[in-house]
């Protein structure tokens, strides 16, 4: 019997004593945790969820906390104060054999759940009563946006030039950006990003998620807004 889980925004094919290597949780050699997002069962009877199943899960054990292999990042900028900058890298993941694949039950198990790293690390053992709310606030969260998705996005481009005209007053003209034009700009003002002295404050994981909340595909560090932005707030 095999499993499909999901777990630090990736999917795993596992079986019963695979040795697994995902994101960085929050669990220290020797605990035993619990995966309770499967998308799929396989075996005799296979089982797809839509898209998770319920009651299932699969445990396993914790042998340690490593590293992957380290990832070279090199940038380059050819103009005529360009500049370049190589960085390395090493994910943290934690290494895992898993013990148990459960088609039922979860929610008896009393096993912790497995939660990444910088999650919040309150949902520690999974009790009757806290699996039935999840499921009960998925539910809700799930209706909500079905019934009133449309009034959303209405009330979203409504609000949408309240919060253009509040960003730029006293705001830094963020076109100075290498590649930043008005659309972009206005996306980083509805996201909060108003001045130089922001962007120029940002660390590694900043970048990393801003990159990802606005779908910038890398060019935060490609076009060098960090630097830039430090070089015009001194100006």
């Amino acid at each position: 019997m095999f499993a499909v889980l999901k777990t630090g925004g990736k999917q795993y094919r596992v079986q019963s004593g695979d040795l697994l290597r995902v994101e960085k949780l929050a669990a220290a050699a020797g605990e035993k945790v619990q995966f309770n997002e499967i998308l799929m069962l396989g075996g005799d009877s296979p089982v797809v969820g839509a898209p998770l199943i319920d009651g299932a899960c699969v445990q396993a054990e914790v042998i340690d906390q490593v590293k992957g292999d380290k990832v070279i990042h090199f940038v380059k900028r050819r103009r005529k104060h360009g500049s370049q900058r190589t960085k390395g890298h090493r994910q943290q993941l934690t290494l895992l054999r898993v013990t148990d694949i459960m088609d039922k039950g979860a929610d008896k198990s009393g096993v912790k759940a497995a939660i990444g790293a910088g999650s919040v690390s309150g949902a520690a053992v999974v009790s009757d009563g806290q699996y039935a709310k999840n499921k009960t606030q998925q539910a809700e969260m799930s209706k909500r946006v079905t019934k009133g998705q449309a009034d959303e996005k209405s009330a979203e481009t409504k609000a949408a030039p309240k919060k253009a005209a509040k960003a730029d007053a006293g705001a830094d003209d963020l076109k100075q950006l290498s590649g930043v034009g008005p659309a972009l700009e206005k996306k980083l003002h509805e996201a909060g990003v108003t001045s130089f002295a922001q962007i120029a404050a940002w660390s590694e994981a900043d970048v990393a998620e801003m990159d990802e909340k606005l779908s910038f595909k890398g060019r935060i560090e490609r076009e060098g807004w960090v630097e830039q932005a430090k070089e015009l707030t001194k100006g």
